[in-house]
């Protein structure tokens, strides 16, 4: 058995607590559960094709094949990168997170 022990206070989220009666246990369901497989396997494949675009980025710019761009352009490719950076790192930390709030009772 596992138990989500994930506090809405750790999320900036604690809204979600008003209204709701969070100190009961509640069996999180199979159509549930199976559905919110889903979309976490829609988000492995995104990340996928992500590294996929990633590699093919990286074997570009370590190419011989010449490249032009103006200053402006060279600038916005860096600031683009650093956001998907900043994003998967924020991404990263809140999986991170997740992962350590599922338990095995």
């Amino acid at each position: 058995m596992w138990e989500i022990i994930a506090d809405p206070e750790d999320y900036g989220i604690e809204v979600l607590e008003e209204g709701i009666n969070n100190h009961n246990m509640i069996e999180f369901k199979e159509h549930n559960r199976k559905q919110w497989a889903e979309e976490v396997g829609t988000f492995a494949t995104k990340l996928r094709g992500l590294a996929d675009r990633a590699i093919n980025m990286r074997d570009l710019l370590a190419s011989q094949d010449p490249i032009l761009a103006t200053p402006a352009s060279l600038k916005t490719l860096k600031v683009a990168l650093f956001k998907i950076n900043d994003a998967l790192n924020t991404a990263f930390e809140l999986a991170d997170k997740l992962e350590s709030q599922i338990v095995k009772k």
